[in-house]
């Protein structure tokens, strides 16, 4: 059982990078570094249900490489002898495949060879795979929202690789004992009622599916001002990052973000994306964050997997104290401009927000969401 995405609560910066890669995946994929249960899954695992499906497939496909996997099954093999005798290509399709129209998900990708890895950003960036063999080529369709964890402490990511990733967060372990009980009765509630809770969400979710499917049809037409290409690039001279690689994947986030809004693209909407695409390239320090960007979707639930991770794991969620029926519930604030969020911001993010239905917050999806004309 899923936990649903918009059940999701602290987590702010996750969030918008989940969803910004989802409207548009040739972003690079998402980044997620923190230590073990701090439920990086679980929110890759609920960004699928929201995906549109690929070809009528249903639900969008979720794809776990693991870490054990070869470079043909990652990217596919051709059958050579087909391809000679009967002059047409037989693809026995890999990972890359079988993940077109939903989530790739590798879990402590950092520990994987360079090789798979290069692979992978290949074609998270290009959305298309090529096989090769024996002089024979094959191209094929392998669209997906490629999302990566790690932990740094079981080692890092060369910086090569780690500049290939479109954006990056990091999370934390809950700071309080409050967000520890919180936390424990969220795990608490979804582990009794799983289907209420799913059943509970499953408006906000719809919308949200919605608004991302909207999202990815309007970015064809939505182009970059001079002005927001000038305050991309402004933002990275000023972190000293390596490259232009940072530079369009601002401008494409923002693009993505307006989209979302149903908005044309502006300099406020390159500082709401900024810190994302900005952390893990970064060679300066970071200054005191500009103007407070725009809030994104608010803080959903991570999906659980068939099996919901121990209450240790939901580790960063903090789950909204009960109120009274019908009182509006506010959304977690969303960090600023290009300024990299500390750990003690951090420590709300990765927690699963069920609780029993009684007493059940949902939060507004009001920021999330575009406004209706």
């Amino acid at each position: 059982m899923i936990f649903p995405f918009t059940a999701l609560v602290g987590q702010p910066l996750l969030q918008r990078a989940l969803v910004l890669a989802a409207i548009d995946p040739g972003i690079g994929g998402v980044l997620v570094t923190g230590p073990r249960g701090t439920a990086k899954s679980t929110a890759a695992r609920a960004l699928a249900e929201l995906l549109p499906h690929a070809g009528g497939a249903s639900p969008s496909p979720f794809v776990t490489l693991p870490l054990s996997a070869t470079l043909e099954q990652l990217v596919g093999t051709l059958d050579v002898e087909a391809a000679l005798q009967d002059s047409r290509v037989r693809l026995a399709p890999g990972l890359l495949a079988r993940a077109h129209g939903g989530v790739l998900y590798v879990d402590e990708v950092n520990l994987l060879p360079d090789a798979l890895v290069d692979a992978l950003l290949d074609a998270a960036t290009s959305g298309v795979n090529t096989v090769e063999r024996d002089g024979i080529s094959h191209s094929h369709a392998a669209r997906f929202v490629l999302v990566g964890t790690m932990n740094p402490e079981e080692g890092a990511l060369r910086p090569q690789l780690l500049d290939r990733f479109g954006l990056s967060v990091a999370l934390a372990n809950p700071a309080s004992a409050d967000d520890r009980v919180a936390i424990l009765r969220a795990r608490l509630a979804f582990d009794a009622e799983p289907q209420a809770l799913r059943a509970l969400h499953a408006p906000q979710a719809q919308r949200l599916a919605a608004a991302i499917a909207a999202a990815r049809a309007a970015l064809a037409r939505t182009g970059w001002p001079e002005d927001v290409l000038g305050h991309a690039a402004h933002l990275a001279l000023q972190a000293g990052v390596d490259g232009v690689r940072a530079d369009l994947v601002m401008v494409r986030a923002a693009r993505a973000l307006a989209a979302f809004e149903g908005s044309e693209v502006t300099p406020a909407h390159v500082d709401a994306v900024a810190s994302l695409a900005l952390a893990h390239r970064r060679h300066t320090p970071a200054e005191a964050p500009g103007p407070a960007p725009r809030a994104m979707p608010p803080s959903p639930s991570p999906p659980k997997a068939d099996r919901p991770e121990t209450p240790s794991t939901a580790g960063s969620m903090q789950a909204p104290a009960p109120r009274p029926s019908g009182a509006p519930a506010a959304a977690p604030a969303a960090p600023s401009g290009n300024h990299r969020p500390s750990a003690a911001t951090e420590g709300g993010w990765g927690a699963l927000p069920a609780q029993p239905e009684a007493a059940l917050r949902i939060d507004s999806l009001g920021d999330w969401l575009p406004k209706k004309a």
